[in-house]
């Protein structure tokens, strides 16, 4: 009989949920321009709070999810690439950077679009604090990083393909489950502590409702 291991807890997945469906509505949105660019701007505003969310729980919250145990040194990012070493339970080396990579994209994505002017439709909070070309270069910069997003989503769901028809191992299920199978699980073990708890559940969303609290405080 397989054994289920938990591997992502419940704040996880909601956060990577929610990331995603806050990029997916951020471009349909701005695509349209007109006045749905201001849930353009509602959709950078919750991305913003769930990115600082997910870098304070890369510290504080369960095991895969900490920065600690899945960034990988330079010494095992080479083993990896040169096949000296299987996936892991959670994030593998690639994966991991894949992650730091879309948390920074999306980061930058959100912090720009507060000093973002478009002339037209939408003018970010922060832009009347700061010189017009300081906003114009933000602005810029917030055009055209949402490219290097969308690239980071191709390449996401391009490894998602990859390992479901070629390795035959799902990565999206794991994601809505938590839950990993111990056999199908790249030879993984458990973590040393429980993962998923109640007293986690709890300190997740009292991050999650203290980062809101303040950035709408910030904003408004």
């Amino acid at each position: 009989m397989k054994q289920k291991i938990r591997v992502w807890d419940l704040p996880i997945r909601l956060f990577h949920w929610a990331l995603a469906l806050c990029v997916i509505l951020g471009i349909i949105f701005v695509k349209i321009g007109g006045n749905a660019m201001q849930w353009h701007a509602y959709c950078g505003y919750i991305a913003l709070a769930l990115v600082l969310f997910r870098i304070i729980w890369g510290f504080l919250g369960s095991w895969h999810s900490r920065f600690a145990n899945f960034i990988p040194t330079p010494k095992r990012l080479i083993a990896y690439l040169r096949g000296g070493m299987g996936d892991s339970l959670g994030h593998n080396p690639l994966g991991a950077l894949s992650v730091i990579a879309i948390l920074l994209a999306v980061l930058i994505q959100a912090s720009t679009g507060l000093f973002a002017d478009d002339d037209i439709f939408f003018q970010g909070p922060f832009a009347k604090y700061v010189s017009n070309a300081t906003v114009a270069f933000l602005t810029s910069m917030h055009r055209f990083n949402q490219y290097i997003i969308m690239a980071l989503v191709a390449l996401h769901i391009g490894a998602i393909l990859f390992y479901q028809f070629y390795k035959k191992e799902s990565l999206v299920a794991p994601m809505i489950t938590g839950d990993k199978n111990g056999e199908e699980a790249f030879g993984g073990t458990a973590p040393p502590e429980p993962i998923d708890t109640g007293k986690q559940r709890l300190v997740a969303l009292t991050i999650f409702i203290a980062v809101g609290l303040g950035l709408y405080y910030l904003i408004n």
